[in-house]
């Protein structure tokens, strides 16, 4: 499988050849979706957490009486039974909703998404992306480029670019502009591409995938 090559000037150079091992893997939805469950509620937080009777406010006093009033003795307002009481059983902000993968099957899922993205023909490659100017008119100048020649590109509101690692320029240039997303491959997960219309990979990117 092939995509198209393009240089920092928006402009069309060739094509470059996708690996087989990453772009041409079988693509399952399942997997796809579990994984995104998986890290949408490993980010989840417990924040519901009621008080029990020694927590919420009130008197101590006893109730009334304990014998000869003809009801059942209680010793405090702060019981569960009564109105302003504390909770019974509610919930204690303790719940963990933390869910493990492991490595061989979320690289599957990884490599999945990715052969989705290079069968729906959403992906190109940037020859450099090192030398762009760290100024975010110039962001905007190079993908407005891409849009411009690439059909598939123009029709995506979410764009992610994906670098071998941080590049300082390019955070600079892309870091203020609206739906543009830039991802590095050592934190490459399917939460985040599955948030993405279409992917620009770095030609570097690229070969360093297969390692």
């Amino acid at each position: 499988m092939k995509s198209e090559l393009y240089d920092i000037s928006a402009k069309l150079i060739g094509e470059i050849t996708l690996p087989p091992s990453v772009f041409e893997a079988k693509i399952s939805e399942k997997l796809i979706s579990n994984i995104v469950r998986t890290s949408l509620s490993n980010k989840r937080t417990a924040l519901a957490k009621t008080k029990h009777r020694g927590e919420v406010n009130g008197t101590t006093k006893k109730m009334w009486a304990q014998k000869g009033t003809g009801r059942a003795r209680h010793g405090s307002a702060k019981a569960p039974i009564f109105v302003g009481g504390g909770s019974g059983h509610g919930p204690r902000g303790e719940r963990n909703f933390d869910k493990s993968v492991n490595t061989k099957t979320r690289k599957a899922a990884v490599n999945a998404i990715l052969s989705k993205f290079a069968k729906n023909k959403s992906i190109i490659v940037l020859e450099k992306l090192n030398t762009i100017s760290p100024k975010t008119k110039e962001g905007i100048k190079l993908i407005t480029g891409l849009k411009a020649a690439n059909e598939v590109l123009s029709k995506s509101s979410k764009v992610g670019i994906i670098t071998s690692k941080t590049l300082v320029n390019a955070r600079r240039a892309f870091g203020n502009i609206p739906k543009v997303r830039l991802l590095s491959l050592k934190s490459l997960n399917v939460l985040d591409l599955s948030n993405q219309n279409s992917l620009i990979f770095t030609k570097r990117a690229i070969q360093q995938l297969t390692k």
